[in-house]
């Protein structure tokens, strides 16, 4: 009866991160130009059915076969494995259904920083190449037993493993990629380039929240440890601090609360409770929702205008910066080890041991790979491309083709 309650439990978690999947899509298609939506739509979905398959070939063997050197895992590839060394309460397969929603994520994450100029099929083979080994490297190293586990670093549901592994490699991607023509002018000032429906993001960012509720509580693994009440109310206590204080804050700075960035402060205080759900109180999530609140508005400016990095979507500051910030604050807020708890530096210490590992494997990593990709199949579509919309120049279609002026006619 106990394994069958966790299964269920799972795989409802399982599907409503599944979900996540649409709301990233309609985030990223929402803040960027009509022009790209159906390329933008189809990246993410492309991307989730072919990680589907890297990951349960090779990912998910990385992440969790059996491992000597805590580095990654070298048994059960395409799951030929029981497993067993997990000590799992539901099966292999449920826990690889849920760990697959997971891995396609941090590719998802790098698509909407590099949006509306990169080719299809370089978007394709990074893609492959994250799911397959760049993530679950990571992963391993802190839900597989790996060494970043052994030295107690805490990340129960992934700010560090899902989000700023993607967002280090959307750094990347989007440095080597370059910004969008017309972005920058030549003195580096940004320009803003708004993106076509703030319905379709705000619709993306609703379901985003929707889906952790089964991204965070869903990592217990267990439908029978209660503590999926107390991190489902840290998880949304984050997000909601998260979106108001970043619609304070930009109405204080700008004149007006932005809409995009208080979307984005939602997601933004998602990524940050991620990693200590599980371990803080409800006032620890509250401020590190705060903080994260906070962050994405001037860590959006940062990446403009010192950075000059072009991100669409704000995926770098959200899943990057919030995410590197909300592993920290585990070791300030943590009910057990805090800072703040009378736990000393100890667990802080740890969790920066981990941020800066993940940096440096991460940023080493996505470095080549883009820069294999750009000197190869290359990276980045032509001026041209670009120009005239990635939904004719890679799809042949036009995602709002009742909405398109032709030639004196205008169809609506």
């Amino acid at each position: 009866m106990e394994m069958a309650i966790d299964t269920i439990w799972v795989l409802l978690a399982t599907f409503l991160v599944f979900l996540m999947h649409a709301g990233f899509t309609m985030v990223e298609t929402g803040f960027t130009r009509a022009k790209n939506a159906g390329n933008i739509i189809m990246k993410n979905f492309a991307g989730y059915s072919s990680g589907v398959l890297v990951y349960t070939a090779v990912g998910f063997a990385i992440m969790f076969g059996v491992s000597s050197s805590g580095v990654f895992g070298t048994s059960g590839f395409f799951v030929n494995d029981t497993f067993d060394h997990l000590g799992l309460t539901v099966p292999t397969y449920a826990f690889l259904i849920f760990q697959t929603v997971f891995a396609a994520t941090a590719a998802t994450i790098v698509s909407g920083a590099m949006a509306e100029r990169t080719k299809f099929s370089a978007y394709l083979l990074y893609t492959l190449a994250i799911t397959a080994i760049i993530y679950p490297v990571v992963g391993h190293w802190v839900w597989g037993g790996g060494w970043l586990d052994d030295l107690g670093f805490i990340d129960f549901a992934g700010s560090t493993v899902v989000h700023s592994v993607g967002g280090w490699a959307a750094l990347v991607g989007a440095s080597v990629l370059g910004a969008r023509k017309g972005k920058f002018t030549k003195d580096g000032t940004p320009n803003a380039i708004p993106g076509h429906s703030i319905t379709l993001g705000a619709l993306g960012v609703f379901i985003l929240w929707f889906g952790w509720f089964g991204f965070n509580p869903g990592s217990t693994l267990s439908g029978l440890d209660l503590s999926i009440a107390s991190i489902a109310v840290t998880t949304n206590i984050s997000a909601a601090a998260g979106a108001v204080v970043a619609m304070m804050l930009s109405s204080w700075r700008y004149g007006k609360p932005d809409v995009g960035l208080t979307l984005n402060g939602a997601l933004a205080g998602l990524v940050a409770i991620t990693a200590g759900c599980a371990d803080v109180n409800i006032l620890g999530a509250m401020m590190i929702g705060a903080g994260s609140g906070i962050l994405i508005i001037f860590g959006v400016e940062f990446i403009e205008r010192v950075l000059h990095v072009d991100d669409p979507v704000g995926a770098i500051a959200v899943h990057g910066i919030c995410g590197i910030y909300g592993t920290l604050m585990v070791g300030v807020f943590a009910i057990d080890g805090g800072l703040l708890y009378g736990g000393g530096i100890a667990l802080l210490g740890v969790q920066a041991i981990g941020v800066i590992a993940v940096a440096i494997w991460t940023l080493t990593t996505t470095f080549v790979l883009f820069k294999a990709l750009k000197a190869t199949v290359g990276l980045r579509v032509s001026v041209k491309e670009e120009e005239d919309g990635l939904d004719l120049s890679e799809h042949g279609m036009e995602a709002y083709a009742d909405f398109v002026q032709r030639g004196s006619e205008i169809s609506y």
